[in-house]
């Protein structure tokens, strides 16, 4: 993969992280012993889910009295926040300056936007990249210094289906599963996990753990000290492991609210091994 000129490239051992900011701060690429694990394309990738994760029904989100109105973008709903539609700006990191350059050591890198329109809550969102050579921690942090606001965060990365040895198997042992409406939402109720393919949410109290094994090729974990994980797959060409904060629809059903004295602190660890 060529890196463009405003992507930053973070290595360890043989593994290559390229982060685009400008793009969402998405990561656009994660290579290991130069494989690439994610699928690639401007959509695609490894995206942060913030201010919600998910789809938020209808659009609406209701705080007090007061509904606000997000963008619809996926049919009747609003779906995976704003973060990944907006241009991060690259953080001032110890030894780096000036602000606006690569803050990036040779392995981590941390980038920040404000919450602003469509939003209606001000505040700053915060992402940092650690690699190292067999892992990958996320953090995303939202604070606010004004009003208080329910929000969420989680990652949507798009892992490859197949590295060329046969499809990936997925292990994963969920307490629940939130059973789906026919509006793509969790009902409400939750229910025995069925066999896939998956679109849905599932209930990990003791934190998200999900295996995902490449035969022949490579076993990558994803964790989280969240407790809920979405799983997409539905697409031939990917599969979805998507760690986050709350359900679809969270900020109506399972608000958590950002406050001067308590953000939203989230994290996930990747790691890996060759087989």
């Amino acid at each position: 993969m060529t890196s463009s000129e405003k992507s930053i490239r973070l290595t360890a051992g043989t593994a290559e992280l390229t982060i685009d900011p400008e793009n969402g701060c998405r990561i656009s690429g994660l290579r290991i012993d130069g494989t690439e694990l994610l699928r690639q394309g401007e959509r695609f990738g490894c995206f942060p889910m913030v201010p919600w994760c998910g789809r938020i029904e209808n659009g609406q989100f209701r705080t007090g009295d007061v509904v606000h109105q997000m963008p619809l973008n996926s049919g009747a709903h609003a779906i995976h926040g704003t973060g990944r539609d907006t241009s991060w700006r690259v953080a001032r990191t110890s030894g780096i300056e000036p602000e606006g350059r690569a803050a990036a050591t040779e392995s981590r890198a941390a980038f920040t936007y404000d919450l602003g329109e469509p939003w209606p809550y001000s505040g700053r969102v915060t992402q940092t990249f650690e690699l190292a050579e067999g892992s990958l921690i996320l953090t995303m942090g939202v604070e606010t210094y004004d009003s208080s606001f329910p929000a969420q965060a989680g990652w949507h990365p798009w892992f490859r289906r197949n590295l060329g040895n046969g499809d990936v198997h997925l292990d994963f042992s969920p307490a629940w599963q939130e059973e789906r409406g026919e509006n793509s939402l969790p009902t409400g109720r939750r229910i025995e996990p069925v066999p896939g393919p998956w679109d849905d949410c599932f209930g990990m109290p003791d934190g998200v753990d999900v295996t995902l094994t490449w035969p022949g090729q490579l076993r990558l974990r994803v964790t989280s000290r969240e407790e809920w994980v979405v799983v997409y797959d539905e697409q031939d060409e990917a599969v979805c492991v998507e760690p986050q904060s709350g359900p679809p629809n969270g900020l109506n059903t399972l608000p958590r609210l950002v406050t001067p004295l308590e953000p939203l602190e989230v994290s996930a660890k990747w790691s890996w091994q060759r087989l």
